[in-house]
């Protein structure tokens, strides 16, 4: 009983389709001996919760979820005003040069930004190929030689992005299909700060549409920071960092991916079908398709137990290292502390979940969202990553998940070479 009621709370958590959710719930539970993590996972964000409540100045068994929304909100507020200050930039600054703050400070965090990614010369090469007609009419150019002579292959992939189709982009990324693990290198991700005199029309028409002003070229390894919507700079400073740091990681995350896959034959091909679908799932749970964002997530915990012997040569331990952004915000300021390892945490009030996330809290702050109309989107996702990579970390699952892994890449190293030894014939 105590377990099904235990899952319950998950399901309204993640607002999660029953009865499979459930149904899921019970096999993984049977694969792990019936450790209880679902129960083990719901007390402790129970606790949290309680915890931070607490810390709020609300009492948790006589709180309404207005109350403890509101005092989220006022609490990101603060946080917003310390890292406003903390960059040297005001309400008044204009946002470009905001944006020119993030990127100078960003650059000087300790945390690691190196990712495997397309060669520069290698872009250069297809995006001349792809000729993106739009983007050079917007910068005055007559060919496409002249433009990539004179401009940023950053600046220009991401203008790409943002000025041509969704059929001539797709068309650029299918092009990846001839590239191999030779055309990639070490690099560190660069963060370019699209200028509005240059940029303003097609960025206006991008934030409008994906709701965002930050956007990210994975393969290239390269972040764009792009005018945020008229309108103040409530929030804006705290939004654009947390979401600076999202995307350094997100790009680790595909470069990680990336490198485990170069050994295969099919790697061009990998390569594609994960950047136009996000597919990245070449293991399984119970039959069920994980993505490697999962994995990620359980073997590049800090305090996790690393592999190596399984990574490399191709991918050393560092490439699967979790970089939390309510830690890195920690290390600047003390006061972050507070959402530290609160990711996956929410409390239900009459039906309806209230997330304790940073980033929920922030985008609900910079929108000026009501109580009725806020997002939890940030805290549903993460909760249901810990819970799957829970799940992986017991040593059943952890054992059969390393086994994938590992005979996955002997596998591809024998075809590997088995290629090559085909091709000197």
């Amino acid at each position: 009983m105590l377990m099904l009621t235990m899952s319950r709370v998950l399901v309204e958590l993640l607002g999660a389709r029953e009865p499979e959710f459930s149904q899921t719930i019970l096999e993984l539970e049977h694969a792990v001996g019936g450790a209880d993590v679902d129960v083990r996972l719901t007390a402790e964000i129970g606790q949290k919760a309680r915890q931070k409540l607490r810390e709020l100045g609300l009492d948790p068994s006589d709180s309404t979820g207005q109350e403890v929304y509101h005092a989220l909100q006022m609490l990101v507020a603060k946080h917003d005003e310390f890292l406003t200050r903390l960059l040297g930039v005001s309400s008044a600054t204009r946002p470009e040069l905001l944006l020119q703050a993030i990127d100078t400070h960003v650059s000087m965090l300790d945390m690691n930004r190196q990712a495997w990614v397309l060669k520069q010369s290698v872009a250069r090469r297809v995006l001349k190929v792809a000729s993106p007609k739009k983007t050079m009419k917007l910068l005055g150019y007559r060919s496409v030689d002249s433009m990539l002579k004179r401009e940023s292959i950053a600046e220009l992939f991401v203008g790409a992005h943002l000025t041509e189709s969704v059929d001539w982009w797709q068309r650029l990324v299918r092009s990846y299909k001839k590239l191999s693990p030779q055309d990639f290198e070490m690099r560190e991700i660069e963060m370019v700060v699209m200028a509005e005199q240059r940029w303003g029309v097609v960025s206006k028409a991008f934030v409008a549409n994906k709701r965002m002003h930050v956007t990210s070229l994975k393969e290239l390894g390269v972040i764009g920071l792009l005018p945020p919507p008229k309108g103040g700079l409530q929030g804006i400073c705290l939004v654009s960092y947390l979401l600076a740091i999202h995307y350094i990681e997100e790009i680790r995350l595909y470069s990680s991916y990336f490198k485990l896959q170069q050994v295969k034959p099919t790697f061009a091909e990998t390569l594609v079908h994960s950047l136009l679908y996000d597919d990245q799932h070449g293991y399984t749970m119970l039959g069920r398709p994980v993505h490697w964002r999962i994995l990620r997530r359980h073997f590049g915990r800090p305090h996790g137990r690393h592999y190596p012997e399984l990574f490399q040569p191709h991918m050393q331990p560092e490439d699967v290292a979790i970089q939390v952004a309510e830690d890195v915000l920690y290390k600047l300021e003390p006061a972050f502390h507070f959402w530290s390892d609160l990711g996956y945490v929410g409390e239900m009030y009459d039906g309806q979940v209230v997330s304790f996330n940073l980033m929920d809290a922030a985008v609900n702050y910079a929108n000026k969202l009501e109580y009725a109309d806020r997002v939890s989107y940030g805290f549903q996702t993460e909760l249901w990553h810990e819970l799957l990579a829970r799940y992986i970390g017991e040593e059943a699952l952890e054992r059969d998940m390393l086994r994938q892994i590992d005979s996955g890449s002997l596998d591809e190293m024998e075809s590997a070479q088995l290629l090559e030894e085909v091709m000197a014939l």
